[in-house]
């Protein structure tokens, strides 16, 4: 059972911050330093990853970056998600495990957020409002509420401070992870930052998220499978979200249901990806399972969390196109061309390394030429990706990312198919593409 999440105050200004993140180094380097002082006292020559990434240190690390929240917390999760497989495996569980720790606000720090953006008498337009989240993530946490005119809505509260601070956060978070020497040789984190910079400043707009929210409320109107919150534009600043209180269950549970409902559900969880890409230009990038929960009762699948949505450009969709035709195509050199234009091998990539990638490549497109049922749950297909990927992170000379604006993709199409495995999905992949191609 998940334990429940701590309450702590969120550091909101600079210096405070600052403060946080120097006092978190200091404790990591003297614990480093006392370890290695030990294990000279037993004749043994210390090594500076291992001296750093003990497991107090990777606890301590963890557990800061959680409570700091905002672009701290955020970046180990980007990084994780986008780059966990050219990483050394003790950074990538660690930040893999930002995914899950969270800490909400204390009440009086919540009311003060309120109050600031609603004015002091805002608890007048609610017949109930509950301090207690229903969920607490990296950016912000998320209250049940009902106003006086019988709204029943969800109400998502940026942490303090987070807007204001992403810019010196992620300063500081990147010197941290090359303190650690744990980020391959020559991996430059700059497009890592950037990425991560634009992306926390655009998720930190609520207003933004709004217009996106929105935009998914138009466009699956008339697809009554999937159900999208409705944005209440009169209680929705820059720092809160006000939306619609969808129920649903994990979308988890239905590894539970029986077959044709998992099928169902991971059938048009892929359409949609297929849909966004190609018909919408507008993509929810986040595959977090938490974004996704499930009506019971309708069998609906309701969309959660557009803060993390992009546009997609024609030329990217058509490069995309080109890259799953030579993918059906199972012509590697095809293949390779593709994934050239795309930006995930370039001039500068050693030939083992291609060879790799190509092959994973490979790996990951299989289900694409199956014809008929594709069994995600008796596949080893998942596993056999992240041994590849581990390759890559015992390779320390490996640092030739892929561009992070084509990632986003990747993330998506990673975290479906870990859901599809978790709900042992069978779909006919062939099929499902033919409109599109």
């Amino acid at each position: 059972m998940k334990r429940p999440p701590s309450e702590t105050r969120v550091p909101s200004g600079r210096l405070s911050r600052l403060t946080r993140f120097g006092a978190m180094t200091t404790g990591i380097l003297g614990a480093a330093a006392a370890e290695g002082t030990r294990q000279f006292a037993r004749g043994e020559r210390p090594e500076w990853r291992g001296l750093l990434l003990t497991p107090a240190n990777a606890t301590r690390l963890t557990a800061q970056l959680s409570q700091m929240r905002g672009a701290a917390m955020k970046m180990g999760q980007l990084l994780s998600m986008e780059a966990g497989e050219f990483l050394a495996p003790e950074l990538s569980d660690i930040l893999a495990r930002l995914r899950d720790d969270g800490h909400v606000m204390p009440g009086g720090q919540l009311k003060q957020l309120l109050a600031a953006n609603w004015g002091a008498d805002f608890l007048k337009r609610f017949e109930k409002f509950d301090v207690r989240p229903i969920a607490a993530a990296s950016i912000g946490q998320v209250h049940r509420a009902q106003t006086k005119d019988g709204r029943d809505l969800a109400i998502k509260v940026q942490y303090p401070g987070v807007r204001r601070a992403i810019d010196s956060d992620l300063a500081n978070v990147a010197a941290l992870l090359r303190m650690s020497g744990l980020v391959p040789r020559g991996l430059d984190l700059g497009p890592f930052l950037d990425e991560a910079r634009t992306q926390l400043h655009e998720e930190a707009d609520y207003r933004r998220e709004g217009r996106y929210l929105s935009a998914f409320y138009d466009l699956l109107a008339d697809q009554s499978h999937f159900a999208v919150p409705r944005l209440h534009d009169d209680l929705t600043t820059t720092d809160i979200l006000a939306m619609d209180y969808l129920p649903g269950d994990p979308i988890e549970d239905l590894a539970e249901a029986d077959q044709a409902s998992r099928d169902r559900a991971v059938i048009r969880l892929l359409e949609l990806v297929l849909q966004e890409l190609f018909d919408f230009r507008l993509m929810q990038t986040d595959p977090n399972f938490a974004n996704y929960r499930v009506q019971r009762d309708t069998g609906r699948i309701v969309l959660l969390d557009f803060g993390a949505t992009r546009e997609i450009a024609p030329e990217t969709a058509a490069q995309f196109r080109r890259l799953l035709h030579a993918a059906l195509g199972r012509d590697r050199e095809t293949l390779r061309t593709a994934a050239r234009d795309i930006g995930y091998i370039s001039e500068t990539t050693a030939p083992h390394h291609e060879a790799l990638l190509l092959e994973m490549m490979e790996m990951a497109f299989a289900p694409l030429n199956v014809p008929g049922m594709f069994d995600f749950g008796t596949a080893t297909l998942v596993r056999d990706l992240q041994e590849k990927g581990a390759a890559f992170a015992a390779d320390r000379s490996f640092a030739d990312v892929p561009p992070p604006e084509t990632l986003f993709l990747h993330r998506k199409i990673g975290g479906l198919y870990l859901l599809a495995a978790r709900l042992r999905a069978r779909v006919d992949m062939p099929r499902l593409l033919a409109p599109y191609l």
